[in-house]
């Protein structure tokens, strides 16, 4: 099988279509946008309902682009993000959500992807721009917000309000602030995969990003905040 052709940069080139993969527990929803993206020239390889499901299924197809929905019902998709950036590196990722755009940049940053997406009825022009830019190689966060945010969360790894979070846990978010893989927090806190996968996901719960029942996302003050 022929490999597409890309540019150096790692975006993919322009002649040929985007080749994306959905990842929502809803059925309806991920026909929906297949649909969408069909009907725009994307070439949709695949989709699911499941982040277990979906981080392999995205290793084996390698899309372009992986849609990611915030929230399902046995993790989030800043988790399988998380999950790619070690088992498929080359997969861009951007996380559908209905937080609001604080809490939807956060949690992009949280999980290593390249934007995110806030889910807006009827606006279909917004998601096919992001996953054309991010295509392109050009990601919808840029990189002074991105060293913005990840400084506000590393400063909140530390921070005394934050109670509910082990010590481990407070060290995994900074390392998830620093940017820093699973398998790379793995190797600096010498812990296994499996370990480090429910670090993460305890972290993302007491931030709010995790499903148990109805969660919020922890309100988290300004690094200048945090810091007098």
């Amino acid at each position: 099988m022929d490999t597409p052709a890309a540019f150096a940069d790692g975006a993919r080139s322009p002649a040929l279509p985007i080749r994306v993969f959905i990842l929502n527990d809803h059925k309806m929803v991920r026909q929906g946008l297949s649909d969408l993206l069909e009907h725009h020239g994307f070439e949709m390889v695949g989709d699911s309902g499941s982040a277990a499901e979906a981080i392999h299924l995205i290793h084996i197809l390698q899309p372009d682009i992986a849609v990611l929905d915030d929230r399902l019902p046995d993790g989030t998709g800043i988790e399988v993000c998380r999950e790619l950036r070690s088992a498929a590196p080359d997969v861009k990722c951007l996380i559908l959500t209905s937080w609001d755009e604080q809490h939807a940049v956060r949690a992009a940053v949280l999980a290593g992807a390249s934007g995110y997406v806030i889910k807006r009825v009827g606006d279909h022009n917004y998601l096919l721009d992001c996953i054309r830019s991010t295509a392109a190689g050009i990601p919808p966060i840029g990189r002074d917000v991105r060293e913005r945010v990840a400084g506000n969360l590393y400063a909140t790894a530390s921070a005394p309000w934050l109670k509910a979070m082990t010590q481990t846990e407070r060290r995994a978010l900074a390392l998830m602030a620093r940017g820093l893989t699973n398998r790379q927090i793995g190797q600096e806190m010498m812990l296994p995969d499996a370990a480090v996968a429910g670090c993460v996901s305890s972290v993302l719960q007491k931030l709010g990003f995790r499903r148990r029942g109805q969660l919020l996302p922890v309100p988290i003050p300004r690094a200048w905040q945090l810091l007098h």
